[in-house]
């Protein structure tokens, strides 16, 4: 029987999570769901049964939340999806131990720090893969997180992660008939500070910033074209004139920068020729007939190289040269140089093979995946060009799950954060939508409006305050302009990035070694 009960709660707090997550209603739950777990550590004895009913749950939230990307490889979602759980695993093992050894209070601070460092970690290694950090939860309430300009989205992870300590303990407090007044205070404060706090913000902020209407407007499109048949050179043509045809519905005399979606300009073409292929001519007559505007646009390229200049993604072809294929972003504006933003975050797996997986690039190649990956631009940059009002961030889809990275634009001098995306993979699942929602944190984070093409949808124009104000749904080929000012704010958290992160992960850090040293010293070897 209790170990039913304890598969149950493993069971119980998967779906919690999953219930939880966006675009789901029920974000409050987020506040307990891990609850069950820390219930079934006070059950359980061996670090290896914990570590199993800890998987469940993982296995459970990370399925049910992001099954979506089956759509766009079928055996590497599910191999992703097990490693995700797996790592996600590890934050509560050490906890388990911690807790074993030194209690509940000792405990805790470890299951906070060593969850902050691993989400820290799968932001910057090799492997990342942000989509379930737990501060992303919130990105449907940015009425909630004004805050997040000051911590991003470690901010949330924290506040998660304390409530679910203290709802469990208020819990036990009743189960066993002990006194709750200061655990209460405590938790309410901890609930309501942080709302509180958030609701003063946007109060501020709406009462002390300009309400001044912006001069210049952003022309979206969205031309809703299937992803899967895009990159055929029988539709090349066919694809640049929906584009165009869709840009020129919009443009007036007020018009100052128009966006396209990621790899909208398919055919693929070396970067120092993308200006002479034939196929994208109509493109350079359309910039030219309406020379005030500035046309971003995702653009297959290649790049060569020498042997002496070669890059650690780039591949030897038979003739001695290296090449690297980009998905990248490319500025034209006419009788001015073309500008490129080589993307930087690639997806795992289907962009981009780790380095310590080199040997499994034939087996990534066969289910979806990516055997030699993209060539990658080292760090991020601003679009701009001469006589307009618009410093664009030239965003490359799942680059805009990164926080600090983002950040990186503003800090250079972005005042506008525009968006490439091609969500059309994942078809009308969950994750574009999900996508959507967390574009709003980049926005509240750095108090920049967001333009967001999407090549199937949906394409949005996003305030500073993170307040979604127009959308064009999924599955239309459609464009609009909305009049977008700008702003030169540097939030706390654009100056700073991730530091909450990097101060928890210290603290984890120390955590980790002393209980080595306690573990060694246990064994007699200090």
């Amino acid at each position: 029987m209790k170990k039913i009960i304890s598969i149950s709660a493993s069971l119980f707090a998967g779906l919690l999570l999953f219930a939880a997550w966006p675009v789901s209603p029920l974000t409050i739950l987020i506040f307990f769901g891990f609850t069950p777990l820390l219930f079934i550590s006070d059950g359980l004895q061996k670090k290896a049964s914990f570590f199993w009913h800890t998987f469940l749950t993982m296995l459970i939230w990370n399925a049910s939340t992001t099954w979506w990307i089956w759509n766009s490889t079928d055996i590497g979602s599910i191999a992703a999806i097990i490693a995700n759980s797996l790592l996600m695993c590890l934050p509560w093992w050490g906890f388990f131990a911690v807790k074993k050894r030194s209690g509940n209070l000792v405990g805790y601070i470890a299951l906070i720090s060593f969850w902050m460092l691993f989400e820290y970690i799968h932001l910057n290694w090799q492997l990342s893969w942000p989509w379930l950090s737990l501060g992303n939860v919130f990105a449907a309430h940015p009425q909630w997180i004004q805050w997040y300009e000051f911590t991003g989205v470690s901010g949330g992870t924290l506040w998660i992660l304390l409530s679910n300590v203290l709802v469990y303990e208020i819990i036990q407090s009743i189960r066993l008939k002990h006194l709750l007044s200061k655990i209460l205070i405590k938790l309410s404060f901890l609930l309501l500070i942080p709302l509180l706090f958030s609701f003063f913000n946007l109060f501020y902020y709406i009462q002390h910033t300009s309400k001044s209407a912006a001069k210049h407007n952003v022309v979206i499109v969205q031309p809703n074209i299937d992803p899967f048949q895009k990159f055929d050179a029988r539709n090349i043509s066919k694809q640049i004139a929906i584009l165009i045809n869709l840009s020129e519905k919009q443009i007036d005399s007020s018009t100052r920068l128009v966006i396209w979606p990621e790899t909208a300009l398919s055919a693929v073409e070396w970067q120092p020729n993308v200006r002479y292929n034939n196929f994208y001519q109509p493109v350079f007559d359309f910039v030219n007939r309406h020379p005030e505007i500035s046309l971003i646009s995702g653009i297959e390229t290649l790049k060569s190289y020498s042997s002496s200049d070669a890059t650690a993604t780039s591949s030897k072809r038979e003739d001695g040269t290296y090449v690297d294929a980009f998905n990248a972003a490319i500025l034209i504006k006419s009788n001015q140089t073309l500008q490129f933003y080589n993307k930087s975050k690639l997806v795992p797996g289907v962009e981009s093979l780790p380095t310590f997986l080199k040997f499994m690039g034939p087996v990534f190649e066969k289910f979806g995946g990516s055997s030699g990956g993209y060539g990658r631009s080292t760090t991020s940059s601003v679009f701009h060009s001469d006589n307009n009002p618009y410093f664009a961030a030239p965003i490359i889809c799942y680059e805009s799950i990164y926080g600090e990275y983002v950040s990186s634009y503003v800090a250079k001098g972005a005042n506008i954060l525009t968006i490439l995306t091609n969500d059309g993979w994942w078809g009308n699942t969950p994750g574009h939508r999900q996508h959507l929602q967390y574009a709003r944190l980049r926005a509240i984070e750095n108090r920049r409006w967001v333009a967001r093409s999407a090549n199937t949808g949906i394409s949005a124009v996003i305030d500073e305050k993170g307040n979604i104000l127009e959308t064009k749904g999924w599955n239309q080929a459609t464009s609009f302009k909305y009049p977008i000012p700008t702003s030169e704010v540097l939030t706390f958290y654009t100056r700073y990035g991730d530091w909450l992160y990097k101060s928890i992960s210290f603290l984890a850090l120390l955590m980790i070694g002393w209980n080595i040293f306690l573990v060694l010293k246990q064994k007699q070897l200090f």
